[in-house]
């Protein structure tokens, strides 16, 4: 029986992929195999020595300790895309709020009084003017799942796109719209995009992104909206600009009291992923991402550790060897060569790595014994070895 334990209200919906015959999930369990998280700070916490997993339902993994957690070679995953749409959706209505001033005429409409209210609105109207968003351009910072779905949106809405990604992957590409145009650089997109989106994740490189110094770069009068992180963004810098007439307006999704204060800032409560499909497509994505890992072996979505499938299920009459390490020469010759003197045949094998680690799945054609178990986590550089059983 696998125990996932979960440190926030998962929606129902995802917990549902969890057999119930074979794994036991609640919030308060000793000694569980995986954690199942969404917002919940476990920076803090001790975690026992079963945990082999723990699985953001969300995108973001600030709340985590990934350092600490790879140590003991305990896989970390994440959902990107899940909650795609959600943010799309969310980013497609604050273009037309930043730029319409809806939010600040609705309030302006709730404060009036009197038997013509229809002539006071007519009246007032002009102090909201805002200019449309088709023919404009848009500067998508980050062509992920989300910087892509938001791209092809803006397309779609009559606004010229440009995309700025020196990373992206395969699929983005692919899923790109083709009149999405690419920026060499980010200066290069800064400078001519009408409105700012930023689809980045939080790293020691993006932390402060938008600063004094690439607001510098920027098209005077464009308006910016982060629905990423907080940290991507300097608000006192944004806010100088503000002031100045830089920046024209700003959408956050991370509330701040500096912010809260200026008029042309718009601060939501980070709703980017607060729909009920959002959160049941997350809840799923981490669920089954937990289940191939503790049943196959098999990682994907992870934050720490490669991508690493194989082909064929569990061997029934012998044994599936999961072992993470340093990425450091000779790994896979001292693993293999444990193996041999065993006298263990082996099957199959894959050896994925990224970066500092890396990751084995074995399928060795005869049952391991526990000595053997012990030799392999003697090997300097192995961070955790798991055998996998067919149930």
């Amino acid at each position: 029986m696998y125990k996932i334990q979960t440190l926030n209200k998962i929606s129902t919906e995802g917990l549902s992929a969890f057999p119930r015959d074979s794994y036991e999930i609640a919030s308060d369990l000793p000694n569980p195999d995986a954690i199942l998280v969404r917002s919940a700070d476990m920076r803090q916490m001790s975690f026992p020595l079963t945990v082999k997993a723990v699985a953001r339902a969300g995108a973001g993994v600030n709340n985590i300790p990934v350092p600490a957690l790879t140590e003991r070679g305990v896989v970390v995953f994440n959902t990107p895309g899940a909650n795609a749409n959600a943010v799309k959706e969310l980013a497609i209505l604050s273009l037309l709020a930043v730029s319409r001033n809806i939010i600040s005429a609705a309030e302006w409409v709730k404060g009036l009084s009197g038997d013509d209210i229809e002539a006071q609105a007519e009246k007032g109207k002009a102090s909201f003017a805002g200019p449309e968003l088709a023919g404009k351009t848009l500067g998508v910072i980050g062509l992920g799942a989300i910087g892509v779905l938001i791209a092809n949106s803006a397309v779609d809405l009559g606004m010229r796109v440009t995309g700025y990604d020196p990373f992206i992957s395969v699929e983005g590409a692919w899923a790109l719209n083709r009149d999405v145009a690419r920026a060499e650089s980010l200066e290069a997109l800064l400078a001519k995009s009408d409105y700012v989106t930023i689809h980045v994740p939080q790293t020691p490189e993006t932390k402060g992104l938008i600063n004094t110094d690439t607001i510098r770069a920027m098209k005077a009068g464009a308006r910016l909206i982060n629905l990423a992180r907080g940290g991507l963004v300097a608000n006192a810098d944004v806010l100088a600009a503000l002031d100045s007439g830089k920046i024209a307006g700003f959408v956050s999704d991370f509330a701040s009291a500096d912010l809260l204060a200026h008029p042309r800032v718009i601060c939501l409560p980070h709703l980017g992923a607060s729909t009920p499909e959002a959160e049941d497509n997350c809840a799923r994505m981490a669920a089954k991402q937990i289940r191939d890992f503790l049943e196959t072996g098999e990682i994907v979505n992870s934050v720490n550790f490669p991508r690493t499938k194989i082909d064929g299920p569990v061997p029934a009459a012998g044994s599936r060897i999961c072992a993470a390490n340093r990425n450091v020469p000779n790994m896979v010759g001292q693993i293999t060569t444990i193996l041999a003197g065993a006298r263990l045949n082996i099957a199959a094998m894959v050896n994925q790595n990224r970066a500092d680690l890396a990751y084995n799945i074995i399928d060795v054609e005869s049952p391991l014994q526990p000595e053997t178990i012990e030799r392999l986590c003697g090997i300097d550089g192995i961070l955790s070895v798991r055998v996998v059983e067919k149930r």
